[in-house]
């Protein structure tokens, strides 16, 4: 669980390639930013709501608790890096922005960061917990060799305070809020970002443990808990169940004695990938990906790079000394196939589809596992899956066509242009197809992957980029019972049809 919270932690702190000069690396600190509410307001009220990527003077985070004993006690933790201001100085004493030293590094003026935590411990008595959060104003000398100058860090005060409260909802479930404030006050509302930002909690997120009690899923309550659920606010901030996942989903909704509350979006359980090496501070990415990119920066820009941060030196050189046993780890992973026999004509299959849809790239928060093909039955037929290869063999994508192919979904033979509703399933489904929920949506494809699932790719109706995304080929992806069907009738079955339905196919798509 700490890995996790690592990574969303440092979640873009230095972006490739890892240069001050990089444009990227110009606008920092995008998530979990508690600025000073005078500076937050500066120009109006902030409207709450759930994206972590929003300014804000506070972060709420609300979810559920079944207590099982009258001395159940919750740990929690509330971590963020405070800003520090790297002021490289000649040998005179003059701030400068580079120096170069007899050694042959190179010294930058920069924004660094300074990770923080405060942890505390209260019990469900009702009462409302207050603890103070944030951390003092601090000067930091670092002397250069020969001479050739110094390295001052500074950090302004950040005052901040958390306060947790438990609120009873009758038998054995609370609801349990926890809001951490900035509680500053910057005197100029309109200063530049990059000097309010001294005085902000960034990448502001919360570990929650229990003793004695558990906590709910918001993403799967269960049936009876539902409406406990949607009824929790949560603002800049999307609360998850930690620690490993249960060998078998739960009946009744899925529980945990942890929780992370993250500015970021995750799944229940996120876990880092065992293949990720180390962190790359870039989670929109992938690990083989930005190690080749990192490998191919000149010895100039490395240069520039060690000299920008010293996370980036450090990445630098597990990328330079990476044995190719680790590096060939990278390429891929596969987690969830099933038995031949099983997979073949598996409607219901558990697998995942192809690709990484809501994976979480360089260190993998939450990273999906690999997947693709047989289809059921209802696609294709039988005798044919009975007669196909298996898919690593040759022939073993032999008469699948994602543009004619279709799926029986509730008696409708759904495929290419079929319109559709978007119902994603809470149990296990991608945090962020969530927010497509009741969306109308029309089939472009029907993919097949190698378990033995399938998932129909689909364009948003209301989407203004609807039309651009099927010309570009990119979609969400659903399975077959994540969709209930609009208008009750077939799309040509291609088995029986002269011409193929008229569905896009992949060259217009």
């Amino acid at each position: 669980m700490s890995a996790v919270a690592d990574a969303v932690l440092y979640e873009g702190y230095l972006l490739y390639p890892y240069r001050r000069s990089s444009p990227k690396n110009r606008a920092r600190w995008q998530f979990g930013v508690l600025f000073p509410r005078d500076r937050a307001e500066a120009d109006g009220p902030v409207r709450p709501g759930v994206s972590g990527s929003a300014d804000s003077w506070y972060q709420q985070t609300e979810c559920l608790l079944r207590v099982h004993r009258p001395d159940a006690v919750v740990r929690l933790r509330v971590r963020y890096l405070q800003l520090q201001h790297k002021q490289v100085e000649d040998a005179d004493g003059r701030p400068v922005e580079s120096l170069s030293c007899d050694d042959g590094t190179v010294q930058l003026t920069f924004e660094e960061a300074v990770a923080r935590e405060a942890e505390f411990s209260a019990t469900l008595d009702g009462a409302e917990h207050g603890f103070p959060v944030g951390s003092p104003a601090g000067t930091d000398t670092e002397e250069l060799p020969s001479g050739a100058g110094r390295i001052v860090r500074r950090r302004a005060e950040v005052r901040a305070r958390t306060v947790l409260v438990a609120e009873p909802l009758g038998g054995d479930l609370f609801r349990l809020r926890v809001r951490t404030t900035n509680e500053g006050h910057l005197g100029d509302p309109h200063a530049p970002r990059d000097r309010a930002l001294r005085h902000a909690l960034i990448a502001t997120h919360t570990l929650l443990g229990v003793e004695g009690a558990e906590f709910v899923s918001l993403i799967d309550p269960g049936h009876a808990l539902q409406e406990a659920a949607r009824s929790c606010r949560n603002d800049f901030t999307f609360p998850v169940l930690g620690g490993a996942p249960p060998a078998v989903a739960p009946e009744d909704g899925s529980v945990s004695a942890l929780l992370l509350s993250s500015p970021i979006i995750l799944p229940d359980h996120p876990q880092v990938a065992p293949e990720s090496p180390g962190d790359l501070h870039d989670a929109g990415e992938i690990d083989e990906i930005l190690t080749l990119r990192t490998m191919l920066l000149t010895d100039e820009e490395k240069r520039e790079a060690r000299a920008t941060d010293p996370r980036a030196a450090e990445i630098l050189d597990r990328v330079d000394t990476m044995p190719p046993e680790v590096f060939e780890r990278l390429h891929g992973a596969i987690r969830s196939l099933s038995p031949a026999g099983e997979a073949i004509g598996s409607e219901g299959s558990r697998g995942e589809a192809i690709g990484s849809r809501g994976s979480q790239g360089e260190a993998p928060v939450g990273q999906r596992s690999l997947g693709a093909p047989p289809v059921g039955p209802d696609s294709v037929g039988e005798d044919f899956l009975a007669e196909r290869p298996a898919w690593w063999q040759e022939g073993g994508d032999d008469g699948l066509s994602p543009a004619t192919d279709t799926v029986l979904v509730d008696g409708v033979r759904v495929g290419g242009g079929s319109p559709v509703r978007l119902r994603p399933r809470g149990r296990g489904a991608d945090a962020q197809d969530m927010f497509l929920a009741g969306r109308t949506a029309t089939v472009a494809a029907v993919f097949h992957d190698v378990d033995g699932s399938t998932h129909l790719a689909v364009t948003v109706d209301d989407d203004p980029a609807a039309e651009l995304h099927g010309w570009y080929g990119r979609f969400h992806y659903f399975r077959p019972d994540e969709v209930e069907p609009l208008g009750g009738t077939d799309v040509p079955d291609p088995a029986a049809a002269a011409e193929p339905s008229p569905g896009p196919t992949p060259s217009e798509a």
